[in-house]
């Protein structure tokens, strides 16, 4: 079993702004950031990260309080002007009555404990879930892509914040704290019997994270069925990968952007 990362607190006001509530109003976001946003909600469809459900955000480019995410919808149908503004709580600024998902308290608690996080994606991508349910075989980085899952995901399980009787699902803040918690302050967390969630420094480097988070389960779960023990990447390995790799999400980015539109087009 993996130990969760280490935590952070995120005080919004000491990041350029006051604590953001629904009726405050400010600077709206950068209109690339949002298309972004919509083209991320397509890469990842194209890519097989979501189907129907699942979900990605970016942090506001102006207020770092607040976050952009879809209404409730599924992902490959996504348009601009379907992107909400949400505060740290989960509440939409100006939802304008339109449903708003669920488990949008993934990102809010995230987002507050962890400065650094500028974009996220959380998904149910088989290949992930079951490592999710075997703790004794952890989750590790086998591929040089996926170097930043590091030598163990950890796993996060709502039964030891709300005991059995629940729904899997992330539904309030105090959830969602919870959740920041196991994450820490690593890359990935598994979600048990449910999914993932990958965190990046940027919108574009968390969608590149949850590409490679499935594609090093793809391996991983390849490995394992040749039997014998796996050599996976070591903590160095891990750290100096993540560092020069880090920089190629642009370029992984810019080529699923344009098969994800030949996709939409078609």
């Amino acid at each position: 079993m993996c130990a969760p990362g280490h935590s952070h607190s995120f005080d919004p006001a000491s990041a350029g702004g006051l604590a953001s509530t629904a009726a405050a109003v400010g600077p709206k976001a950068d209109a690339d950031l949002i298309n972004d946003l919509v083209t991320a909600n397509h890469i990842l469809y194209g890519e097989g990260i979501v189907d129907a459900f699942g979900h990605v955000s970016a942090r506001h480019d102006k207020r770092p309080d607040r976050f952009l995410l879809a209404r409730n919808m599924a992902p490959a149908t996504v348009e601009a002007e379907d992107i909400l503004e949400f505060d740290l709580d989960g509440a939409p600024v100006d939802a304008q009555g339109r449903s708003v998902y669920l488990e949008r308290f993934i990102h809010a608690e995230i987002y507050r404990a962890r400065p650094d996080v500028m974009g996220i994606v959380h998904s149910h991508s088989m290949s992930v879930v079951p490592f999710s349910l075997v703790p004794s075989f952890p989750f590790r980085a086998v591929t040089h892509m996926g170097s930043f899952i590091g030598t163990c995901a950890p796993i996060f399980d709502l039964r030891d914040v709300v005991g059995d009787d629940n729904d899997l699902l992330i539904t309030n803040g105090m959830q969602g704290k919870a959740l920041a918690k196991v994450l820490g302050d690593l890359n990935v967390v598994l979600m048990r019997g449910h999914g993932s969630t990958a965190v990046g420094s940027s919108l574009r480097e968390a969608v590149f994270r949850a590409v490679y988070t499935e594609q090093n389960a793809r391996v991983l779960s390849d490995a394992a069925r040749l039997g014998g023990p796996i050599t996976s990447l070591s903590e160095g390995e891990t750290r100096t990968a993540t560092r020069v790799i880090g920089g190629t999400a642009s370029r992984a980015w810019n080529l699923w952007a344009l098969q994800a539109q030949g996709d939409m087009e078609g």
